[in-house]
Parts: structure tokens; sequence; C-alpha cells
């Protein structure tokens, strides 16, 4: 089976940020993951992630300001200081925490916004941070997620992100699979999973119950058939658990322990 990494931006929102490393460490995670480290010094964090014997496995560039409603600035045109900024940011926390993966966020699509310009913006951008994380020993990962969670997200289906990855070239980059997002965009996963797993292009799954995204034994997709299809599959890596606990994050981890 794969190994799970829980996700502290959506998962032991009971205890305050710092404490939900312990927390997870309690309920038997050895990796975990999050969206946005920047509020915290990186040793602060790698402090956490020493003391209770976890494996930072994932965490996003910065987004440009999330706050006032933006999901990224890859594909932006005008923004691409502002993105190599903020990916060197990320890079330099990725080797503090010693963190291997790093997502980075498309943007939205504005309006009037030109989508071929924004998607050559995007794979110039993407082999830029891609050659710089793989010179670190690190990998870029872009991430099809649904409209409906995020209306006007420029990267929503994987053979667009597979694209991407097959124009930039570089083996720096790779896709997020997140399965939750997939089946409401498109559905089909075990022959999405069969299509691209062996490209080994695929670097990092997540799941979540669909449609409700709380946990996954929970809603329309067996997520059991779809880690046997994994193991079949050969694929080693992570699972991120990025859900939102439908009644407290421990007891609702029923559906793990057969997993494990």
């Amino acid at each position: 089976m794969p190994r799970f990494a829980a996700n502290l931006s959506m998962m032991y929102t009971e205890h305050a940020f710092l404490d939900r490393f312990a927390a997870a460490a309690r309920d038997g995670f050895q990796g975990v993951e999050f969206l946005f480290p920047y509020a915290w010094p990186a040793q602060e964090l790698a402090g956490r992630l020493a003391a209770h014997g976890l494996q930072q496995v994932l965490f996003n560039a910065p987004p440009g300001d999330f706050d006032a409603g933006e999901r990224g600035l890859a594909a932006l045109p005008g923004r691409e200081a502002q993105f190599r900024a903020g990916f060197e940011q990320a890079l330099a926390y990725a080797d503090a925490l010693q963190c291997p993966r790093l997502h980075v966020m498309a943007g939205l699509v504005a309006a009037d916004g030109n989508r071929d310009r924004m998607q050559a913006t995007y794979v110039e951008n993407l082999r830029w941070a891609a050659g710089l994380a793989r010179a670190a020993g690190r990998h870029v990962l872009i991430e099809p997620i649904n409209g409906r969670d995020m209306p006007g997200y420029f990267l929503q289906r994987q053979d667009q992100a597979h694209a991407v990855v097959a124009a930039v070239a570089d083996a720096g980059l790779q896709v997020q699979m997140d399965l939750y997002h997939c089946q409401i965009v498109e559905g089909d996963l075990e022959m999405k999973m069969r299509q691209y797993l062996p490209t080994g292009h695929v670097g990092h799954f997540q799941i979540a119950g669909v449609p409700a995204r709380h946990e996954p034994d929970v809603g329309e997709v067996n997520f059991p058939h779809l880690m046997r299809v994994m193991d079949a599959l050969g694929y080693a890596g992570w699972v991120g658990c990025e859900y939102r606990p439908a009644a407290g994050t421990s007891a609702g981890l029923g559906w793990l322990q057969p997993l494990r």
C-alpha cells in the first residue's frame, strides 16, 4: 500500500497549526503536507517535524495574494518576477524542511484572459522552476483542480497537465494527481491511473471523499480498490489525505486502518 500523509491545512484543525504535527504523529502518520508554510519560520517547522519523526512530503509555492482571491501566478503574464521570487522562497523552505516536492499553482483565468498567452507563460515559468528544482534535488508539481471548488482555475484536466509536462520537457516537473478533483471533472479514475502512472510523470496523489470532501470512505469513490490499483502499477510514493474531517480528525480515521 502507498504511504499516507496527513494534510495539516485541512486535518487536525481542532488544534493550533503547530500542534497538528504532534497530533498526526500520535495517529500514526509518518508524513505530512500542507498548503503554505510562510507564516512560520522554516526552522520552527523543521523542529516540529524532527521532534515527531515526520517527513514533509509536499507544500505549495507562494500563490500570490491568497486572501484576496489569487490562486497562483505561474500562468499569469506580467507576474513572472513575483512568481520567480516566490519560488526561490519556496526552495529555501524546501531545503530547511527537506521536502522533495513543491506544488506550483497556475492561477485563475480572467474574464478577458488570453489562454494561449497564459499557456506560453506557464510553460516558460515551469521550465525555469523545474530546472532550478531539479538542480536542488526536488520536483515541481502541477495539479488539475476542479472548477466547482476553484472557479476559473487554469489547469483542470489530467490530459491538460500531462501536455504541459510534455511541453516543458524537464524531468523536474511532474503531475500531482488529486483523485477528488479528477473524479469531479473527469471520472474514470482507474483508467486515468492506468494511463498516466506508467509514464512516470505522476509524482504524488491526493484523496478525499466525493462530493463533500470528507473522509475517503464516504461518497462515491471506492478508494480501497484504487489503492490496490496503485500497488498493481508499482506506485510507491505518498498519498496526501487532503480532506475536511466530518466530525473530528482522529475519530474519522477508521478508513485508514485496513489500508495500513
